[in-house]
This record gives structure tokens, sequence and C-alpha cells, in this order.
């Protein structure tokens, strides 16, 4: 009885620290890794760290205990069938859908053993399509500090323009009188 009541502690500790993922994450991305070889499961993880994704492999009713009370948690009974990792983004909601399609890429044939099941991101299921080509597009969190850094400076830039026209002109008609005093006095 002991024994049980210990595992039972157990699975609601895990079910907790499942919840907590999906609590803090940006996104999650469902993948069905069977037919990959530990190297490639090993590579796989790696890039998942090293792009600041947690990647864990976890019970498919873990994860239905874990979303107990979602209202996006039925949507999601046809993903949870079969081997299921889950790689959730933080920070950047794109991170895991660019690394799972930089590895299917990477890694060729190989690569396309690794199968998104589905997507998730605030609150919203995505399917197989949606993860591969519309969350795996989005641009990253660097990429829209640099847009948004160049949006602006643009104007500022333009600015500075204006304001050195004058001079930039005023320089160019010194030049021209220049050259033409210069060539009246050779004939």
């Amino acid at each position: 009885m002991a024994a049980a009541t210990a595992t039972r502690e157990g699975k609601h500790a895990l079910i907790g620290e499942v919840k907590g993922r999906f609590d803090k994450m940006t996104s999650a991305v469902f993948l069905d890794y069977k037919g990959l070889t530990v190297e490639q499961a090993t590579t796989l993880r790696a890039s998942f760290r090293k792009a600041g994704v947690e990647y864990k492999v976890v019970k498919n009713t873990l994860v239905r205990h874990a979303l107990k009370g979602q209202p996006f948690a039925a949507k999601l009974d046809d993903v949870l069938v079969g081997m299921t990792g889950v790689a959730w983004s933080y920070e950047d909601p794109s991170a895991a859908a660019k690394v799972v399609k930089a590895f299917k890429k990477d890694q060729g044939d190989a690569g396309a053993k690794l199968k998104v099941k589905a997507g998730l991101i605030d609150g919203t299921v995505l399917d197989t399509q949606a993860v591969e080509e519309q969350l795996a597009s989005m641009p990253g969190k660097d990429e829209l500090r640099a847009k948004l850094l160049a949006t602006f400076q643009a104007p500022l830039q333009q600015f500075v323009a204006l304001l050195q026209a004058p001079t930039q002109n005023f320089v160019y008609l010194l030049a021209a009188k220049e050259r033409e005093a210069g060539g009246g006095t050779t004939t």
C-alpha cells in the first residue's frame, strides 16, 4: 500500500511538472519520434537545448492530466496517441518549430522520420501543416528586435540626411565654381 501511495505521489509530481511547463510556455510542438536512432535523438535534443527549447518524452496520459480543464484539451485527444515528445518554447514561440524544420532538412531521409503531430500557441491547437509552414517561418525574437530597431532608426537617418543636404550642396557648388574658375584659366 505504501508503494502505491509513493507511486501516486510521484505521478502527481510529474503531472504538476508537465502542467507547469504548459503554463509558462509561449508555444509547444508535439512530435512523433518513432524511427529515430539514439544518435539522431541526441542531436535533436542538443539542437533544442541550443535554441532554449525544453524537450521531453512524456506519457500521453500525463499530458492529458496536466491539460485537464483547458479549453483546447479535447482537441489534443487525437494527437496524444503513440510515442509523443513535447518541445516547449518559453521565449520565442517559433523556436521549437524552427529546430524541427532545420533538423528535418539537415538529416534528409532520417529527418523525415520525425513527424510533427501538432502545435500549441496561445491556447490554439495548430495542425501539422500550420506548425511546419507558419510557425516555423515566423520571425524569431531577435529578428523582430532588429526590424523594430531599423524602424526606429529610419526616420532619424532621413532627418540627418536632410540636415546634411544644404551643407553638401554648398560643397558641390564650391567644387563646381572651382572647376569653372580653374578651367577658364587654362586656354
